[in-house]
């Protein structure tokens, strides 16, 4: 997808530092906008790396996490 004309074109492949992995390269957004541009941050997150804080904001207390993660349901 890198080599894709239009990502090269667009300029659009960036890099990124990921912690374990090191450096790397991810498609940015398609558009462009002059006043509030897009770019990325951080390198997107591994499977399951932020489920306890999403079941924190849904309400889930930490011991109904640890529960759930001991019946292997998170």
């Amino acid at each position: 997808m890198f080599e894709d004309p239009q990502v090269r074109h667009l300029g659009i492949a960036q890099s990124v530092l990921h912690p374990v992995r090191g450096e790397t390269r991810l498609i940015g957004q398609p558009l462009v906008l002059s006043r509030t541009p897009a770019s990325l941050d951080t390198a997107s997150p591994d499977p399951g790396e932020h489920t306890d804080e999403i079941l924190a904001d849904l309400g889930l207390d930490q011991a109904l996490i640890a529960e759930l993660r001991a019946k292997r349901v998170v």
